[in-house]
């Protein structure tokens, strides 16, 4: 990178039942390094007994949209988990997104849902409605290799998700025409590796980090260095 070239920025797009509050040390590990991240709060993690007409994935899409419009590039997109999904339907024809990382995530394909990418029926969209409960046993599933106080802090922090959410397919895919990664979390309890793979294939590169499903708890400096050779690479 000459010093005519602007520096890549990152777009840091959180999973399920979190929010942007979970990219927080993982950006100050950036910012150390010397880089610019942003998050976003996705609308489809809610409060606890919201009813109604409840956000999808479309929505989640729209805020990542929105946020991606609001910056210059070079941008860096990162999607973790179930950000993946929403990351793959905002990035198409985003001029300057030119990367995107998926970290153990959903890189789905046009008309799949996280219903649907594994096997299951797609449910009739206007029947869909509620919450899904945060994941059970979150300490294991979520946070296995995660310290111990950074597992406390994180717990009362998590809300429900919407189903809607999880039953929304996309329609547009950004890993089809943009440059990707996938980081394969191979100790990972809630998406295990064998049900990665299939998502690592459609990606251009893929990095194996040895850590459950958040690595940007548990080794923020590893995923980092994974970061770090995306953005050096453009």
């Amino acid at each position: 990178m000459n010093d005519t070239e602007r520096r890549p920025e990152f777009l840091l797009v959180h999973g399920a039942w979190h929010g942007s509050w979970c990219w927080r040390e993982f950006q100050n590990v950036l910012t150390a390094r010397g880089w610019t991240s942003h998050t976003v709060d996705l609308p489809s993690v809610v409060a606890e007994g919201s009813e109604g007409k409840l956000p999808g994935l479309l929505d989640d899409a729209r805020v990542i949209r929105e946020k991606i419009d609001s910056l210059q590039g070079p941008l860096i997109v990162v999607g973790h988990s179930y950000g993946g999904a929403p990351v793959t339907q905002a990035t198409p024809g985003a001029a300057n997104v030119a990367h995107i990382v998926y970290v153990s995530a959903f890189v789905l394909d046009k008309g799949e849902s996280l219903m649907t990418c594994f096997g299951g029926e797609q449910p009739d969209l206007s029947t869909v409605e509620g919450t899904i409960p945060v994941r059970e046993n979150p300490l294991e599933t979520l946070y296995n290799d995660v310290p111990q106080d950074k597992r406390e802090a994180a717990l009362p922090r998590l809300r429900p998700q919407t189903a809607l959410s999880f039953a929304e397919p996309v329609s547009e895919t950004g890993w089809k025409t943009v440059p990707t990664t996938y980081v394969l979390c191979d100790n990972d309890q809630s998406l295990p590796a064998s049900y990665q793979e299939p998502f690592a294939a459609r990606t251009g590169t893929t990095h194996h980090l040895p850590s459950g499903h958040t690595p940007l708890l548990s080794m923020p400096d590893r995923l980092a260095d994974i970061l770090e050779e995306a953005a050096r690479g453009l």
